[in-house]
C-alpha cells in the first residue's frame, strides 16, 4: 500500500511513539477493506509500539480507531486517510501516544476543562485542502479530553450517508448528530462554539491589550507583509484576523508566485504564518472588524478598532487589508441552498457530486478552471457566461471545448436556483430573446468574482462604488493615520505577489506616519 519511501519516512515519525497503541479495524470482504488492512498493517510494521487488531464491530465498514494501548479509541477514520488526510492519521498516532501538539497551552487547558458529551462526525473528500484542519483540531479534542469522541468520514466511500443527510459541502461537521458547522475551521474557532463562555473572556483580554503602533486589520498576504515590515522596525504591531491566510486558504494551485514554480495555498499560508511569528507580532486570529473609529488627525487621539464579540484594540496607526469573498449570484434560492448543491470551491467540494449534473457559473479563468477539474468527477457540466464571449485565457477555452461532457451557455443570467432539500436546477434568461429557461441539475458552482471586505468601514472610509477603498500611491486612504493594501483597495490585478508587496508599501508609509507625528503613546 504505501511505498519504500513513505514507509522510510513514516518509521522516522513514529520513533517518537513512546506509548504503547492499538488500532482496532472493523472490517468487511471489500475491496475498499483490503486496502484499508494493507494500509495498516504497513503502519503498524513502522514501530513495535503499535498493535494492529481486526475485531472491531463499528458498523461503518471499513473503519478504523486509534487509541492508547488497552485503552478508548475515541479517533475514528472511516475510509483510507490518504491524501490531505495521511498527515492526521500520522499525528493522531504521535498525540494518541503522548506527543505534545503544537497548540498554545491555554487552549489546551480550554479543551480538557469542556463538560458533557461530545460525538463529533467529519464528513470530507480526500482532494479537499481544508477538512485536514478540521480533522486534526477534533482528533485532537478528542484524544485530550475523555468526553469527546471524534470520526473521519470520507464521503465517497459512505455513499449512502451522504445522501441521506444531503451533505453537498466538506468538511461538514455533526455534533451529537445535528449539523454543526461546514467549511475550514479552526481548534480555536471549534472551541468557541461549544465553549459558550470563551467569547467574552476573548473580548476582555483583547480589550486590556496595549495600544499598538501599527495595527494590521487581516491576516492573508497583505497583511502578513504589513506585519513584518513593521515588526522589522521594532515597533509594536498587531494583526486582527478573521481567518490567518484570507482567501490563499482556498486556493490550491499557485503557478505565478515568482522565484516559486508550484505551491498551494495552505502551504503558502503555513510559511506566511511561520515568517510573521518570527517577529514580535501580537497575532489575534479569528477576530472579525466590526468598526473602525479614527484617531484625530493631530495624532492627539488613537485609532480605536472595535470586534463583533464586543473588544476595542486601539492603535497610532491601522492598515486595513481585509481581502476579498467570493462574490454571490444574489438570486433567490443561493443561500438557501448553499452547502445543499450551491458550492464556491470545486476543488473540494466536486469529490461529492461525482456522477451528477452540475453547473458553473462564470466564464472567466476561475470558472473555466473549475468546469474543466470538474468534468473529470461529474456526469456532464454546464458553464454559464453572462456575457457573449468567455473571458478565460484562449488556452483554457481551447481545452473547456475539447471536452465531450461540457456545455457552454453565453449571453446567459442566471436568475434562480431551485429544489427542495437540495438544489434540483437553476432558472436562466437568454439575454439575446429575453426567454427563460431550465435546467435540471444536482449542483451549481459560483465563479463570478470577488467582493471586497469592507463593510465595516462605511461612512469611514471613502470607497468606490465597488466597495473599494481608494488609496494613494503609498496606501494612504481618506483618512489620516489609516492605511490599506490588498484586494480590498482600488489598487488593479488582485494577486498575491501585487497584494504582498502593497502590504510592505503600507506598513512603510504608515511607519513613516509614525516618525512624522505625535501621536501619544
Amino acid at each position: 500500500m504505501l511505498d519504500a519511501n513513505i514507509k522510510t519516512q513514516l518509521k522516522a515519525y513514529l520513533e517518537r511513539v513512546t506509548q504503547p497503541i492499538e488500532i482496532v479495524a472493523s472490517l468487511d470482504d471489500g475491496p475498499k477493506s483490503q486496502e484499508m488492512r494493507e494500509l495498516l498493517r504497513d503502519v503498524a510494521e513502522q514501530s513495535a509500539l503499535i498493535t494492529l487488531t481486526e475485531n472491531g464491530n463499528d458498523a461503518r465498514k471499513p473503519s478504523f480507531s486509534v487509541g492508547p494501548k488497552d485503552g478508548d479509541g475515541r479517533v475514528r477514520f472511516a475510509g483510507l486517510p490518504m491524501g490531505h488526510e495521511f498527515t492526521s492519521l500520522i499525528l493522531a498516532l504521535l498525540q494518541s501516544a503522548g506527543y505534545p501538539p503544537k497548540v498554545e497551552a491555554d487552549l489546551i487547558e480550554q479543551i480538557r476543562n469542556l463538560e458533557g458529551e461530545f460525538n463529533f462526525e467529519t464528513y470530507i473528500s480526500l482532494s479537499c485542502h481544508n477538512c485536514p484542519d478540521v480533522v486534526q483540531a477534533l482528533n485532537l479534542m478528542a484524544i485530550l479530553n475523555p468526553n469527546i469522541r471524534h470520526t473521519m468520514i470520507d464521503g465517497a466511500l459512505f455513499q449512502q450517508e451522504v445522501d441521506s443527510r444531503q451533505i453537498m459541502a466538506v468538511p461538514t461537521v455533526y455534533l451529537n448528530g445535528q449539523e454543526f458547522g461546514q467549511g475550514r475551521m479552526e481548534l480555536a474557532e471549534i472551541l468557541a462554539k461549544v465553549d459558550t463562555g470563551a467569547a467574552a473572556r476573548d473580548a476582555k483580554k483583547l480589550s486590556a491589550k496595549d495600544a499598538f503602533d501599527v495595527l494590521v486589520v487581516g491576516g492573508g498576504p497583505a497583511g502578513a507583509a504589513a506585519a513584518i515590515y513593521a515588526a522589522r522596525k521594532g515597533i509594536r504591531t498587531g494583526v486582527v484576523a478573521e481567518r490567518f491566510g484570507g482567501q490563499v486558504m482556498d486556493t490550491m494551485a499557485i503557478e505565478n508566485f515568482i522565484s516559486v514554480k508550484y505551491t498551494e495555498g495552505p502551504k503558502l499560508v503555513a510559511s506566511l504564518e511561520e515568517h510573521v511569528k518570527e517577529y514580535e507580532v501580537d497575532v489575534m486570529n479569528l477576530q472579525r472588524a466590526a468598526r473602525l473609529v479614527p484617531g484625530s488627525a493631530d495624532g492627539s487621539t488613537l485609532a480605536e478598532v472595535q470586534l463583533e464579540n464586543g473588544a476595542s484594540l486601539k492603535a497610532k496607526t491601522v492598515i486595513v487589508a481585509t481581502g476579498a469573498r467570493w462574490r454571490e449570484m444574489n438570486v433567490p434560492g443561493e443561500k438557501e441552498f448553499r452547502g445543499k448543491g450551491v458550492a464556491y470551491c470545486p476543488h473540494c467540494d466536486g469529490p461529492l457530486f461525482k456522477g451528477k449534473r452540475v453547473a458553473v457559473i462564470g466564464g472567466g479563468n476561475s470558472g473555466v478552471e473549475a468546469a474543466i477539474d470538474l468534468a473529470g468527477v461529474v456526469a456532464h457540466v454546464t458553464l454559464i457566461e453572462f456575457l457573449e464571449d468567455l473571458r478565460a485565457d484562449a488556452v483554457l477555452q481551447k481545452k473547456l471545448y475539447s471536452l465531450p461532457n461540457v456545455t457552454v451557455i453565453k449571453n446567459a443570467q442566471t436568475t434562480e436556483v431551485t429544489g427542495t432539500d437540495k438544489v434540483n436546477g437553476l432558472l436562466y434568461k437568454d439575454r439575446a430573446s429575453g426567454e427563460s429557461k431550465r435546467l435540471d441539475l444536482e449542483g451549481i458552482f459560483v465563479q463570478i468574482g470577488l467582493l471586497p471586505n469592507t463593510d465595516f468601514l462605511k461612512g469611514t472610509l471613502e470607497l468606490t462604488r465597488f466597495g473599494e477603498i481608494i488609496v494613494d500611491a503609498k496606501g494612504q486612504t481618506s483618512v489620516p493615520g489609516v492605511f490599506a493594501a490588498g484586494d480590498c483597495t482600488t489598487v488593479p490585478y488582485k494577486q498575491i505577489i501585487i497584494a504582498m508587496g502593497e502590504g510592505a508599501k503600507a506598513s512603510l508609509s504608515a511607519f513613516d506616519h509614525l516618525i512624522r507625528s505625535s501621536a501619544p503613546a
